[in-house]
């Protein structure tokens, strides 16, 4: 379930709403990069930032609701657009072919959105955040959701192998540096309480 062995050519066509999400952070990133760690343009990466990253005061105060759904895409070191890639990478495609395309997409853009959300209102006017954590621990809500109520889809040692993961990933969350608990909380919980509704009338 989370072994990737496809070509490049056949995970395109196999899951190509996770290719597209990855492929827009991966850009997003080397844009920034290229533009603002390079020195290139530091002024645009500067402006790429304040545009897409979530900003309460922004948002509150500025209007800038876009912020969003921006911070999704948005990672601005080596380490963190990694991390997030490669957990998309993993845990994508299975749900992506389990629910439908357009499902999978809602799942991913709707979490994100809901942690967003809960840092608007429960972080101070001041904080600032970025990156699919949010969005890929709906994902990570989705997949408990079906180890709990839908064993059907998911073989004993996946479903072993996600209670692990998600178990590590949230403790995890608790004792690493400058991550947003709060995102990553309410981004699981929204992938539990949502998950119903992608699987609603899914049968085998």
């Amino acid at each position: 379930m989370f072994i990737r062995n496809e070509s490049f050519k056949l995970f395109l066509k196999l899951y190509p709403i996770t290719a597209i999400l990855l492929g827009i952070n991966v850009l997003l990133y080397l844009l920034f990069v290229l533009t603002g760690t390079w020195r290139l343009a530091p002024e645009f990466a500067f402006t790429i930032f304040n545009f897409a990253a979530g900003s309460n005061d922004a948002m509150l105060n500025g209007g800038a609701w876009w912020q969003l759904v921006t911070p999704i895409f948005l990672h601005i070191t080596f380490s963190h657009i990694l991390f997030n890639a490669f957990s998309l990478y993993i845990f994508g495609p299975a749900l992506e072919q389990l629910i439908g395309k357009f499902r999978y997409l809602i799942a991913f853009i709707s979490t994100g959105i809901i942690a967003n959300i809960a840092a608007l209102f429960l972080e101070p006017i001041g904080f600032v955040h970025y990156g699919a954590s949010g969005a890929l621990f709906g994902l990570l809500g989705i997949y408990i959701y079906l180890v709990v109520f839908r064993r059907e889809f998911i073989s004993r040692q996946d479903q072993t192998i996600i209670f692990v993961i998600v178990l590590v990933s949230l403790i995890s969350s608790f004792f690493s540096a400058n991550i947003d608990i709060i995102g990553h909380l309410i981004g699981f919980l929204a992938g539990l309480a949502l998950a119903p509704l992608f699987f609603y009338k899914k049968a085998l």
